[in-house]
């Protein structure tokens, strides 16, 4: 009998190549939905998801931030972490473009180019988190230290007080 083979997305390629372990969740979704409502549909704990963000900084260079899904990013504070004036979020159509994901289902690892990428720094204090697995439907649970690596990040404060 054939068995059901997993698609995997590119995120999960690398972090198979890299030996990193994950688990991953799959949901059925057509389309965008708000992070919140993937924390419902997979009874996930809120303080566990986190989502992947995209902006543009003041030399037109791009930079990825992984924050708690449920805040919202600080764009002063963020810019001052990557050394930028100022940065701004880059528009949901060009999302594919920059990064080869879609939205909601864009995440840190496996981008198209490697960007600057920071997690916030609440990480650090979970023992796993969950982010996009690299396509709406798909959500991978890994160590906040397994995904730093894997997305070439750092850790620091750039979520709003």
């Amino acid at each position: 009998m054939a068995k059901n083979k997993e698609v995997k997305t590119n995120a999960m390629r690398i972090l198979d190549r890299m030996k990193i372990p994950y688990e991953h969740y799959t949901y059925e979704c057509e389309e965008f939905v708000d992070g919140l409502q993937i924390v419902e549909m997979l009874s996930l704990d809120p303080a566990k998801v986190y989502k992947t963000l995209v902006t543009e900084g003041t030399s037109q260079t791009y930079f990825v931030f992984v924050i708690p899904v449920a805040e919202e990013l600080d764009l002063k504070k963020a810019a001052k972490t990557v050394g930028q004036k100022s940065l701004a979020m880059i528009h949901v159509k060009d999302i594919n473009q920059i990064t080869g994901y879609v939205r909601g289902g864009c995440t840190a690892v496996g981008m198209k180019k490697q960007y600057v990428t920071v997690i916030d720094e609440s990480a650090k204090k979970l023992q796993s988190m969950i982010v996009s697995g690299g396509r709406i439907g798909s959500q991978i649970e890994l160590t906040p230290e397994d995904l730093a690596k894997a997305a070439n990040a750092r850790f620091a404060p750039v979520v709003a007080e």
